[in-house]
């Protein structure tokens, strides 16, 4: 990274980087080369327009927030506010989060869409089709302090020197577990041998744990997270493959082990909302999920919500260390119309980040941790006892970006779309490689994939 030192200093990030800190798509990715200066409008104050009918349109798409609260205040609020003062009709569209890749890559296509793009996970793939966020950056970076190492590397190119995205907010991924049936088994889950041996157990009582090893991505966000407690990464900090260890070989073996003793093939067949639902239902004993688990169950389960812990990721052979659940990342398109009204968007959205944080019920963390104030205060003050204080020792302590060690780079982007982690832990689970035949299959995709992206001066 000596390379860009001088620059990374200015926007105001560390360039030492801490030790705590993807059924296939053809979808590549895309950045942008857009510098212009930030338009300078006041983000708060009286609203300048007020008549109905207004100047400018921007067109924002992004998924259906699992706490359905936050589409209400940014749909009804946040952005009915923003647009009376910047004499703009600001249009939201919501898709499923499966959606989202191939929404974008339609777009692509057609060269046509929204001026603002909401991802959630980072689409360093995408680099030559979105402008450079830069000024974006650093706007926030001089009114509410640094990025985050997680937002740092999740949307910035060292080998480019471009930010392909803009890092919105990032979700800390919990465990979520029945304290009334672990008790029954006498365990607690803070270790990955801890879920190991209590899975048949409480399997025993009809309650099986739930990881998923399906294409969808809170199985890839899991898979990723257990392999980097067992020390296994898919890249190095140098952005070679490194899938094929003994430290992936173990952590196939433990997810096999707890499939086989622990779960049922429903994991196999699973979507981004199938955890949800099967811890809801009360069926589940465990899932790895952000906190749209407890919160939905505050709601319609109290009794669950009550009986619920939420935990760090459990700790592995090597460490405790997990992923973020998603990645918020917004992206601007080359081919908007409207990309000074976007910069401003988002500039604005993330300074004031405190609506978001508290509407979303701390789902979204702000990349900016200067952008919300006291959060940690915040959390502690919820009333469901202090539960969520422990999202804060997450997002600090154990939560790395995708493709930890290094940054989040093209390579990372098409393998993540693809879904070979979740591949390679299904045929390991179902018997059909072995624990060896599946890090090797894997390192023989992911070769070509970095090779193709380093050829093309992106990694």
């Amino acid at each position: 990274m000596a390379e860009n030192d001088d620059e990374l200093e200015e926007l105001g990030i560390s360039t030492s980087l801490t030790r705590r800190q993807l059924v296939r798509r053809g979808l590549g990715g895309f950045l942008i080369a857009y510098a212009g200066a930030l338009p300078k409008v006041a983000a708060a104050g009286v609203p300048k327009y007020v008549h109905k009918h207004y100047k400018n349109t921007l067109k924002i798409i992004q998924w259906s927030h699992f706490v359905p609260a936050y589409d209400v205040w940014f749909d009804k609020t946040y952005t009915k506010n923003w647009g009376a003062k910047h004499d703009t009709d600001v249009q939201v569209d919501h898709i499923a989060l499966a959606q989202l890749p191939a929404r974008a890559q339609a777009e692509v296509a057609a060269q046509s869409g929204h001026d603002i793009f909401g991802h959630l996970s980072p689409q360093a793939g995408l680099e030559d089709q979105v402008i450079n966020h830069k000024e974006i950056i650093q706007e926030v970076t001089r009114k509410v302090g640094k990025v985050s190492q997680v937002g740092f590397k999740s949307c910035y190119n060292p080998k480019t020197r471009k930010w392909h995205g803009f890092p919105e907010n990032y979700v800390p991924d919990p465990i979520h577990f029945r304290k009334d049936l672990w008790n029954q088994v006498g365990i607690k889950p803070s270790t990955w041998d801890d879920v190991r041996r209590a899975a048949p157990k409480l399997k025993a009582l009809g309650h099986p744990v739930g990881l998923g090893m399906s294409n969808e991505l809170d199985s890839n966000m899991l898979l990723i997270a257990l392999m980097q407690c067992y020390g296994a990464f898919i890249q190095n900090a140098q952005a070679r493959p490194t899938i094929n260890s003994k430290n992936t070989i173990e952590a196939l073996k433990v997810m096999r082990d707890i499939y086989k003793r622990g779960m049922t093939n429903e994991v196999f067949a699973w979507t981004a909302a199938s955890n949800n639902q099967g811890y809801l239902s009360g069926r589940l004993a465990l899932a790895v999920n952000a906190i749209s688990i407890i919160r939905s169950a505050e709601d319609a389960n109290p009794a669950l919500a009550k009986n619920t812990s939420v935990a760090p990721i459990p700790r592995g052979a090597v460490q405790r260390l997990g992923l973020e659940h998603v990645m918020g990342v917004y992206t601007i398109w080359k081919f908007s119309k409207q990309k000074a009204l976007a910069t401003r968007f988002i500039a604005d959205l993330e300074i004031h980040y405190q609506g978001a944080f508290k509407n979303s019920k701390f789902y979204n963390f702000p990349a900016f941790r200067g952008a919300v104030h006291n959060y940690a205060t915040q959390l502690a003050a919820d009333p469901h006892k202090g539960k969520y204080k422990v999202l804060d020792l997450i997002a600090r302590k154990y939560t790395a970006n995708l493709g930890y060690p290094g940054f989040s780079n093209a390579a990372i982007d098409e393998i993540f779309n693809t879904w070979l982690v979740p591949q390679m832990f299904a045929q390991v689970a179902q018997g059909k490689m072995t624990p060896a035949e599946g890090a090797k299959a894997a390192e023989n995709e992911f070769k070509p994939i970095f090779a193709k992206w380093r050829a093309r001066g992106k990694i």
